[in-house]
């Protein structure tokens, strides 16, 4: 089951991939189209209420499904997503992939569990340890198809339930999900996006150098918290005094629309990961000299805090590997430490401070800049995410003064580190 599984998200996530490379693109080309944001959000809105019941939380319904089994992760999650996710950055949202990603691979799972597995011969029903250890298989498949780093999506799965535990006992099922998984992706001809190595200096680790990344990574993790914070703020406002599900991200499309207009940009539309415009502000240019403005890192989440927390589909990743980045270039040039070096730790850092995963966040950055940044990285991290506090993007996330009944004492799958 679980190399169907691989194949199933894999091959999900890379239709999502490619739909969404479309709608960026068509976006970029027609400009008008951001007028359309607060209709797409509003019908988004209306498509879940009508047919999404019980699938509203995504990622929050899957972590808390594996904690407490119940009535499963229903199939129909991975097409509303899907559907809207795209609409978010057709027309002009700030939100992610990781998310929508994620979401399909547990829906995925989810539905293999219950509709598939009763039809095949010599298969036993799971039991709830078991079926929470398939859920965080499809964690670890659509975290890995959507990024190309099949090791850091297997620590994610088993890292992001408990703050500061893992579950060990997750970790073969959850590589092998996300090593095919990522390997399927890449058969359907999607190439991710390449990030420059990182090399510092002749030596593996520079003291100096290494006490001016824990400096910024203390501010990482003050922007890990301030993006946890206000999105929550944000979602817990709009939902509190505007009743209409349909009017929150109508409400907020606007907003983003008038942001536009009063900056004169529109850089932090979208994933932000590169552009056509060789002189916007991307991830991408973040790692070089003059490649990002001051503010860069606050504009970008004031856009994904307002698009996010007010009900449209995407993820947080993306936005924050966005925030991270541009903090880090900014930082270096304050500092007059490596602009590439500053940038690849912050886009981890910043991650690692809102998810409360740490170690994934170090594995993904050294899969993504190359073992020369490693030390630099797992500081960044580490401090990153001892600073943010206990509060983070994830809101089903137990933490060490939870008590909880653990959902896995049958097969003794889970361990705690």
């Amino acid at each position: 089951m679980l190399v169907t599984l691989a194949i199933a998200t894999g091959t999900t996530v890379a239709l999502f991939l490619w739909l969404l490379d479309q709608a960026t693109a068509r976006r970029v080309a027609t400009p008008s189209l951001l007028w359309l944001l607060p209709a797409a959000g509003a019908l988004v809105a209306v498509i879940y209420e009508r047919a999404g019941r019980g699938v509203e939380r995504g990622n929050n319904l899957i972590i808390d499904e594996i904690h407490a089994p119940g009535g499963g992760v229903p199939g129909r999650l991975a097409p509303l997503v899907l559907i809207g996710t795209i609409l978010t950055h057709l027309c002009g949202g700030s939100a992610g992939r990781e998310g929508t990603a994620v979401q399909m691979g547990g829906s995925i799972a989810g539905a293999l569990e219950r509709q598939v597995m009763p039809h095949v011969r010599h298969l036993r029903p799971f039991s709830a340890g078991e079926r929470g250890v398939f859920l965080q298989a499809g964690i670890a498949a659509g975290f890995s198809a959507v990024f190309g780093t099949p090791i850091a999506g297997a620590i994610f799965a088993i890292e992001v339930l408990r703050v500061g535990r893992l579950a060990r006992g997750a970790l073969l099922p959850c590589l092998v999900a996300a090593l095919l998984a990522d390997v399927v992706t890449r058969a359907w001809g999607i190439r991710h996006t390449v990030y420059p190595s990182v090399m510092v200096g002749d030596a593996w680790v520079s003291l100096p150098l290494l006490g001016q990344v824990a400096m910024a990574a203390i501010i990482f993790g003050l922007a890990s918290r301030l993006f946890s914070l206000t999105s929550h703020a944000v979602t817990t406002a709009l939902g509190r005094l505007v009743r209409p599900v349909w009017l929150r991200p109508a409400i907020g499309g606007l907003a983003v629309i008038g942001l536009v207009h009063a900056l004169g940009t529109r850089d932090y539309l979208g994933l932000g990961v590169s552009s056509p415009d060789p002189g916007a502000v991307t991830i991408l240019s973040a790692f070089t000299d003059g490649g990002a403005e001051r503010w860069s890192w606050l504009l970008k989440l004031l856009f994904t805090v307002i698009t996010i927390g007010s009900g449209f589909k995407g993820g947080e990743v993306t936005p924050l590997f966005f925030i991270g980045a541009t903090l880090g270039n900014t930082l270096a040039l304050w500092l007059g430490a490596p602009v590439e070096l500053f940038a690849a730790v912050g886009f981890a850092a910043v991650f690692a401070g809102a998810t409360n995963t740490p170690l994934a966040c170090t594995i993904m950055g050294l899969e993504l800049f190359g073992a020369g940044a490693l030390p630099y990285l797992a500081v960044g991290c580490g401090l990153a995410f001892a600073v943010s506090g206990p509060t983070g993007v994830y809101t089903a996330q137990r933490r060490r003064s939870t008590v909880v009944v653990s959902p896995l004492p049958a097969t003794g799958t889970e361990q705690h580190s």
